[in-house]
C-alpha cells in the first residue's frame, strides 16, 4: 500500500504561481513513477505530468509544457508540481498517484494504482 497526500493548492489569479506537493509513505521503494492529474467539473480526468522514482525521466501534457515543471525529493519522498504563469483553465482539483508498475511511464489514469485525495486548484482571470 502507498499513501499519498496533496497539498499547496489555492486560489491565485491569472499569470501567478502555485506549487503543488505530493508525500508519499508506504511501500515508497516499490514506486516506479509518480503522475499528476486534474480534473475540472464535467469534464475527464486528463494527464498533466509524470515523473520516474528513480531516473527522473519527465513528461508534460501539451496544454501545460513550458509552464509546469515536475520534480521529486526521493530523500523526502515527495513530489512537486510547479506552476507558472496560470491560467483560468488550468482550474481544476489536482491528483497525484502513482504507479507500482514498470516499463514506459503511463498518461492515462488506468495506469496507476494509488491515488491522493486531491487539492483544488482556481485560477480567477
Amino acid at each position: 500500500q502507498v499513501q499519498l497526500v496533496e497539498s499547496g493548492g489555492g486560489l491565485v489569479q491569472a499569470g501567478g504561481s502555485l506549487r503543488l506537493s505530493c508525500a508519499a509513505s508506504g511501500r515508497t521503494f516499490a514506486i516506479y513513477a509518480m503522475g499528476w492529474f486534474r480534473q475540472a467539473p464535467g469534464k475527464e480526468r486528463e494527464f498533466v505530468a509524470a515523473i520516474s522514482w528513480g531516473g527522473g525521466r519527465t513528461y508534460y501534457a501539451v496544454p501545460v509544457k513550458g509552464r509546469f515543471t515536475i520534480s521529486r525529493d526521493n530523500a523526502k519522498n515527495t513530489v512537486y508540481l510547479q506552476m507558472n504563469s496560470l491560467k483560468p483553465e488550468d482550474t481544476a482539483a489536482y491528483y497525484c498517484a502513482a504507479d507500482m508498475g514498470r516499463g514506459s511511464i503511463h498518461t492515462t489514469p488506468a495506469g496507476y494504482d494509488y491515488w491522493g485525495q486531491g487539492t483544488q486548484v482556481t485560477v480567477s482571470s
